[in-house]
């Protein structure tokens, strides 16, 4: 039951109305998203760029996610996630758009970097997130949040490979037109999440401002903790994510092995992502947070010592599959727990800002040091240590509400 003392909404949508058109904007939005790194070889031949040109719009794409999340974040928690959802899927179409037309770096980093990144911002974890957390009651909220990470991993199941047969049947502009349309079909989704809290674009009334609940986060340790770890999580599964298809296919590997890898990644991802949600249900987040980093830095570590086969790449790929965005439910779970679901979206969008810096350093670095080495040892090392330091510090996160005085601890809900 919602506390008397709550400023959100008592739930007014249904569960499964919010999680099944949620998950569906997600697993559009996050499919699409997960199959870029099978572009990078098509168009920088065809294009005559370097892997760095690739890999740097990528990365200016996650920056830009990361930064236009914070303002997607507050104007969701303004206005409800409906006008956001329709702003980014909009943005969507017309960032794919000018992906397959791009005639130079500079442009193809403007729309595959920032107007992309801009568009998932307004579609994906961030949005989806504040609405689960004001229309799903407490008790329930990171088995929701998993099943909602657990259909952005479906959707890299689902479109990874989709993506992969547009790019050899129609060719790989064609085939971003053909998915620049298919983002379309957000916004009709989008209908059947208007929060009946958010009346007139009024929001519901609350107790913190937003410059008070940015204050009180930022100087919170748990939360530049939680923020420290994120950054960690982004610049593992990007790297990975851009950078194993051309890995693999330097060491003499098909490009059908890549596709089938990054497909049971998120095959594998449903079950790691619904099980963490259900988890923090039961067990402190911090441990399985400190869980799943952990075993990232094993299973890179181990991948890269046996030898390489298309067999080890499929084991590796159900491994971190069941890694890979399971962060997700338990990190905005812990940050709802703390801070209350009044401006959730808002400080979910900065805690994913940071997830979104270690974006940029992971795809970036894989091609600069590729460029300059010929490999990417380096980076796949610089993802061990960063697993074994993101296991470090989520232990200490304190999970339990923030203590605020009593005008403002209706916050705390």
């Amino acid at each position: 039951m919602t506390s008397p003392l709550a400023t959100a909404p008592a739930p007014r949508l249904s569960a499964f109305q919010v999680l099944a058109c949620g998950a569906a904007i997600v697993t559009l939005s996050m499919g699409v998203r997960h199959g870029f790194g099978l572009w990078l070889q098509p168009i920088t031949q065809d294009q005559g760029w370097t892997r760095e040109n690739f890999a740097f719009a990528l990365a200016i794409q996650n920056l830009s996610w990361g930064l236009f999340g914070i303002f997607a974040g507050m104007a969701a928690d303004r206005f409800g996630a409906f006008r956001v959802l329709l702003g980014g899927a909009v943005l969507y179409a017309l960032g794919l758009a000018g992906m397959a037309l791009s005639p130079t770096p500079l442009t193809f980093a403007l729309t595959a970097g920032v107007l992309i990144g801009a568009a998932q911002a307004g579609t994906t974890y961030a949005v989806i997130y504040g609405v689960i957390g004001r229309q799903i009651p407490a008790e329930k909220r990171s088995w929701a949040m998993g099943v909602a990470a657990a259909a952005g991993s479906f959707g890299q199941f689902l479109m990874v490979p989709i993506e992969g047969w547009l790019i050899s049947a129609f060719g790989w502009q064609e085939a971003l037109l053909i998915l620049g349309a298919a983002v379309l079909l957000i916004m009709p989704l989008a209908l059947f999440l208007r929060e009946p809290g958010f009346v007139g674009g009024m929001a519901p009334k609350r107790d913190q401002t937003i410059v008070q609940a940015l204050r009180e986060a930022f100087r919170y340790r748990s939360f530049q903790l939680l923020m420290a770890g994120y950054f960690v999580c982004g610049f593992q599964v990007v790297f990975i994510g851009v950078h194993m298809p051309s890995y693999l296919k330097d060491n003499g590997l098909s490009p059908q092995v890549a596709s089938y890898a990054l497909a049971l990644i998120g095959l594998f991802n449903v079950i790691g992502t619904y099980a963490a949600g259900a988890l923090g249900q039961r067990f402190p987040k911090r441990y399985i947070l400190s869980f799943i980093y952990i075993a990232r830095a094993v299973a890179i570590s181990v991948f890269l010592i046996v030898p390489l086969s298309p067999a080890s790449v499929y084991v590796f790929a159900a491994v971190m599959g069941v890694l890979w965005l399971s962060t997700v439910p338990p990190t905005n779970a812990v940050v709802a727990q703390i801070f209350g679901v009044a401006h959730l979206s808002m400080l979910g969008g900065f805690v994913f800002f940071s997830h979104q810096i270690g974006s940029f350093m992971g795809v970036w670095l894989g091609g600069v040091l590729y460029d300059q080495t010929g490999s990417y040892d380096i980076v796949w090392y610089i993802s061990i240590a960063l697993g074994v330091f993101a296991a470090l510090i989520n232990l200490p996160v304190r999970e339990s509400p923030i203590t605020r005085g009593p005008q403002r601890m209706g916050a705390a809900a």
